[in-house]
């Protein structure tokens, strides 16, 4: 079978989610084109030679973006099977014929059906499968870099885990995978890093939701990847309450490379972290802020300014937060403009002191 596996976005990095697939459809015998419209032209007279067509959508942006391809293919072959795969995957009902959500890989493999003889081997060893297939995606250097001390290092992206343990109510991750995780191989995540250091690549994202889920896995990832790479830099997402649970790892990350940690802070009014569940208060933020600096890492929060309960004073308190604990230059201005999205699912809507307005299909989102 030819499948076509195209990804929309997935913020500004080397897109993982076609490299995964693209290995196991490989591994079952397919012939795989892949696309990433992000840094790729859409060429529709791709779908003129494929049996089938599957939708990358790790995220709500890519997710809209995909809709309004799907649309475009459907036009032009109506009979073409399309999925759409990943985090916001049930969003394609009613334009996919297969959404899957969540750990797709095996389910995706099983969609696209048997392979022809002809087509290539029937398998392959699955540490061949595990490892990302990324010869046919754009070249490395056409993705995110890390600007450090005036030099730009091209930089690779790999995820150590998948799904979160935790339940924060305005996130995605638990929607789907309901407070699980699932780790990736330390050796699979040594090799996928090793192709992306011979492409270019000088700095390495961990993308896991919260690389401290399991941080037995984590301290093996990192101890493996910079004893292999030790020229590497890196950086992680990582949870207010699991930079507080560990203070006493982030010396061995600085050590091992690191040089900022991403947290998502949200708001500094505690009212609306426990609406959010998110597990700390403003003042832990701040201690780990302590924590982190103190081990010569960066911390970058990401915040959530404009809830439904949010005043005036709120977005100037996390002003002044950002001003009393010197992060105005570890803050990225867009982050001051982000407001709560509530797609279909979220588990705020099963609040019943929240209001919400109707369902905007062409936002994919609650106003």
């Amino acid at each position: 079978m030819r499948v076509a596996l195209i990804s929309t976005y997935e913020l500004g990095h080397q897109p993982l989610h076609l490299a995964a697939p693209a290995a196991a459809l490989r591994a079952a015998g397919h012939d795989v084109v892949v696309l990433d419209t992000a840094v790729e032209d859409w060429d529709p007279s791709i779908v003129d030679a494929i049996d089938s067509l599957a939708f990358s959508v790790p995220m709500h942006t890519a997710t809209r973006l995909a809709i309004a391809a799907a649309a475009g293919v459907r036009s032009r072959r109506p009979d073409l099977p399309i999925c759409f795969y990943g985090l916001y995957a049930s969003m394609g009902d009613g334009i996919a014929d297969r959404t899957i959500a969540g750990e797709y890989l095996d389910a995706l493999v099983e969609w696209v059906g048997p392979s022809a003889p002809a087509s290539g081997p029937a398998s392959a060893p699955a540490s061949v499968a595990s490892v990302p297939w990324r010869d046919a995606l754009p070249d490395l250097a056409r993705y995110a870099r890390l600007v450090i001390d005036g030099e730009e290092r091209v930089a690779g992206y790999v995820e150590a885990s998948r799904g979160c343990v935790h339940r924060c109510r305005h996130c995605p991750v638990p929607v789907v995978y309901d407070g699980r995780i699932r780790i990736e191989q330390v050796d699979a995540v040594v090799a996928d890093v090793a192709q992306q250091v011979a492409a270019g690549a000088r700095h390495i994202t961990f993308g896991d939701p919260d690389f401290l889920n399991g941080p037995q896995h984590a301290r093996r990832v990192v101890a493996a990847v910079a004893g292999a790479f030790p020229q590497l830099t890196f950086d992680c997402t990582v949870k207010v309450e699991h930079i507080l649970r560990h203070p006493d790892l982030w010396h061995a990350f600085a050590a091992a490379g690191f040089v900022f940690v991403v947290s998502a802070f949200e708001s500094v009014n505690d009212a609306i972290l426990e609406r959010l569940d998110k597990g700390h208060t403003a003042a832990e933020a701040a201690e780990a802020v302590r924590i982190v600096r103190r081990a010569d890492i960066d911390l970058r929060p990401s915040w959530l300014p404009f809830t439904p309960w949010t005043t005036r004073p709120d977005v100037v308190d996390i002003l002044d937060f950002v001003a009393d604990h010197d992060l105005v230059a570890s803050v990225d201005p867009v982050q001051y403009t982000i407001r709560l999205l509530l797609p279909r699912g979220s588990l705020l809507l099963d609040d019943p002191d929240f209001e919400v307005g109707p369902f905007d299909p062409d936002r994919l989102a609650y106003t």
